[in-house]
């Protein structure tokens, strides 16, 4: 895995793991969105948090809206045990959710404002808000066995694959000196337009601070150690072995080491600050909105859902090998300002057909994408880690949006 040419067009996507100190405050921020659907499935929800380690005390601020009917959820407990499954139980390791004495969360969460919900809540329930949103696919995964289905870019499934891949060796003991915080990085080669191999990995994992000590001390046969357990039990676990058959550059903790105490003692995190990573690793445009924390009658979340299904199935019905669809919305009204289909010259259709053929297809007011995706149920919790597209539904997860309808398959082809 020594230095290549750079030869080739290239293409980059990241993606972060659960323990990331943003992905924290997603997967706090959808717990409760969860909670409060579990409770009434109509609730309006829109939360955001923030983490912060400290060297006595740590701290996880709560702060938005929330209306439902019945009684509301308690929202320091669902922080707390959020912070704590994910790995977060330590002030040794750079946070302690569980206990007052470590760690603090404070609450400032009101209901929404009525100017808002009198646009809501009506029969035909309005937008949450004005704004785009942006659906995407491509076929660049479905030349491998494992990533068929999923019509998503590759470098983008690729760097999900390898952060969901450290949570899962962390967690049954695969890499026991592993940490909750990650971060992975994938460089796809191109060939005239179509992917060749991977170019480099690059991999950011926090790791007990003792691990050196099996090595009388020496970092750098500590950096060797980690770099060897990554490539055998992560990269070549999780990327396809005829994407690594050349060589490759690896890149493992590029400051050459990363102990604890890391996460949120080492960085701040934020809900929504990783929507690229949540999207499409950059390939394919966003409109802005993140998703995390909301409820379906925001379109930042529901609508961009939406987009990426129609996508979907216009590239799963063979009208296109790659496709974005932009929507618009303005606060209060249910339809769509604007609706646009692009192929990039990947189409035997104009994009003015397509468009009309997805038009037909889909019906992109709130409320109906909540009724065909089925979103008014806690299923939120699982899309915070991991990438919210290219997923396998009803794996490690619902993601509907992710499901082919043959029916509407059909009808775009016919």
């Amino acid at each position: 895995m020594g230095p290549l040419n750079m030869a080739g067009d290239l293409f980059t996507s990241e993606s972060v793991s659960s323990g990331h100190p943003d992905k924290l405050c997603d997967a706090i921020s959808d717990a409760i969105v969860d909670a409060c659907l579990q409770i009434d499935c109509n609730a309006r929800v829109a939360v955001e948090t923030s983490v912060k380690g400290g060297i006595e005390k740590g701290i996880i601020l709560l702060a938005g809206e929330v209306t439902l009917e019945g009684n509301h959820p308690d929202y320091e407990s669902i922080a707390r045990n959020t912070a704590a499954r994910i790995g977060y139980n330590s002030h040794d390791i750079g946070f302690d959710a569980t206990t007052i004495e470590r760690c603090d969360v404070i609450q400032k969460i009101t209901e929404q404002a009525a100017n808002i919900s009198q646009g809501v809540n009506n029969s035909e329930q309005g937008a949450g808000d004005q704004g785009i949103m942006f659906g995407f696919a491509c076929t660049e995964t479905e030349a491998y066995d494992d990533l068929k289905g999923r019509y998503f870019p590759l470098a983008a499934a690729l760097s999900q694959r390898l952060t969901r891949r450290m949570t899962n060796a962390r967690e049954d003991g695969t890499l026991p000196w592993a940490r909750p915080d990650a971060k992975s990085q994938v460089t796809i080669e191109y060939q005239n337009g179509v992917p060749k191999r991977v170019h480099t990995v690059v991999i950011a994992i926090q790791h007990d601070k003792h691990l050196k000590d099996r090595f009388d001390g020496s970092e750098e046969s500590e950096l060797n150690f980690v770099r060897e357990e990554i490539s055998k039990h992560v990269v070549e676990h999780a990327i396809p072995s005829e994407l690594l058959l050349n060589s490759y550059n690896l890149i493992v903790n590029g400051t050459g080491r990363f102990a604890d105490p890391g996460g949120p003692y080492a960085d701040a995190g934020l809900t929504g600050r990783k929507i690229i990573v949540d999207t499409y690793g950059g390939m394919g445009r966003h409109g802005g909105g993140a998703f995390s924390g909301k409820d379906p009658s925001k379109v930042d979340r529901s609508a961009a859902y939406a987009a990426r299904w129609a996508a979907k199935h216009v590239v799963a019905a063979g009208l296109a090998t790659r496709c974005e669809i932009q929507l618009s919305y303005v606060i209060g009204v249910a339809k769509p300002v604007s609706m646009r289909v692009e192929s990039f010259g990947t189409s035997q259709l104009n994009d003015a057909e397509l468009t009309e053929r997805v038009n037909l297809a889909f019906d992109f007011t709130p409320k109906s994408i909540a009724r065909d995706l089925d979103l008014l149920r806690p299923i939120y919790a699982s899309t915070s880690a991991g990438g919210h597209f290219g997923r396998t539904p009803g794996v490690d997860g619902e993601f509907p949006w992710e499901k082919l309808d043959q029916a509407k398959i059909n009808l775009l082809q016919n």
